[in-house]
């Protein structure tokens, strides 16, 4: 090493001196490179060889220390799980002499308990049947009293409605025969007075008549002489004029009558429908009420007066019972009825009594469905 730099002190003396020639400097320089890369080279082949035995023997000792520490480790961890399946073992059986010597004691609790639960369960029951036949009794108590009282709040309204047609029937009387009386004596009073003004303005509208009459006359006196005498020269388009008239009015006559027609057929149609109608309803009428007296009658068509033909059956029904309750015989007068019935030459006269207006009332009431 120090003669490569004693060698490159003098070489280097040499190129600062130029003591050699640039050729041969050139040729040095080129020889001095080769030679460091042949060094070089050399260098790095003898690290490598030297890095790679290095590397073998740290590799087969790195090996045999870790193959010594897994052994051992591996002889560790294996008689710890030795030892931890012997006590898993020694603990499974201490479990099942346990669960053997436990299970009549939860066999007996669980049974206990099931009991217990049973009977409250029972007892339960009973309570709930027991409170569900007191609401059911409740409840049909309650139901019954309202069925009772609706049905009383039902007669009491066809009642008080039987009674106010009654009531109104006889202050309508009153009022009717009172307006009468009054409208009788104002209408004889308005009556004079107006035929007084029409006679007297009768006799002026006569004498007016009669003048007017007279001059009439005169004009169509007038009016003939005229027309004959100056213009006869229209009298054929006067004839055809009226001709024509005449067939437009004829006409105009058709098709009124036509028109009445339809229209008198339409009005017999809708009158024979209403006729129809009427009929039915008044033979209903008369099958219910024919059974009743004549205030009970009177009473019931006004009852049924603005009631549906349909619903005539189910509505006498309902007001039948307050009519004839508020017409019995006890609060009634005794009706006496005379008739006669020929039996060859002899007359014979029969009276009804009271006794018969109650068989009346109890056909009624029969009839009617009531007990």
């Amino acid at each position: 090493m120090k003669q490569e730099k004693v060698m490159i002190d003098a070489i280097k003396t040499l190129f600062e001196n130029d003591v050699v020639s640039a050729e041969i400097r050139d040729q040095i320089e080129e020889a001095w490179e080769s030679k460091i890369n042949e060094n070089r080279l050399q260098v790095t082949a003898d690290l490598r060889e030297e890095f790679a035995t290095k590397y073998e023997h740290d590799k087969s000792t790195m090996v045999e220390a870790i193959d010594s520490m897994l052994s051992e480790r591996l002889a560790e961890e294996i008689a710890e799980f030795a030892d931890d399946r012997k006590q898993l073992a020694e603990a499974k059986a201490k479990y099942a002499v346990a669960m053997r010597e436990n299970a009549d004691l939860l066999k007996g609790f669980v049974a206990e308990n099931l009991a217990s639960e049973i009977k409250e369960l029972r007892a339960d029951k009973v309570a709930m049947a027991e409170n569900y036949a007191k609401l059911e009794e409740f409840v049909v108590e309650s139901l019954a009293g309202e069925i009772a009282e609706f049905n009383e709040d039902k007669k009491d309204l066809a009642e008080t409605k039987v009674r106010l047609v009654r009531e109104a029937k006889t202050h309508f009387a009153k009022v009717k025969a009172n307006f009468i009386e009054r409208s009788a004596t104002a209408v004889s009073e308005m009556v004079g007075k107006s035929l007084k003004g029409e006679i007297t303005a009768l006799k002026e509208d006569i004498d007016t008549a009669r003048s007017n009459d007279f001059g009439r006359k005169i004009f169509e006196a007038f009016a003939n002489e005229y027309t004959s005498s100056h213009l006869n020269e229209n009298s054929e388009v006067s004839k055809l004029m009226s001709v024509l008239s005449a067939k437009d009015k004829q006409l105009a006559e058709a098709k009124a009558f036509a028109t009445k027609a339809k229209n008198l057929a339409e009005s017999t149609s809708k009158e024979k429908s209403r006729l129809i109608e009427t009929a039915k309803r008044e033979k209903i009428m008369n099958g219910l009420i024919s059974p009743l007296g004549k205030d009970q009658r009177e009473i019931m068509t006004d009852l049924l007066e603005s009631v549906q033909t349909d619903r005539l059956q189910k509505s006498f029904n309902k007001y039948l019972p307050s009519v004839i309750d508020s017409n019995t015989p006890a609060k009634q007068k005794a009706n006496i009825t005379e008739g006669k019935e020929i039996t060859g030459n002899r007359p014979v006269t029969k009276t009804m009594t009271n006794k018969a207006d109650e068989s009346n009332v109890l056909d009624i009431r029969r009839l009617a469905g009531l007990n």
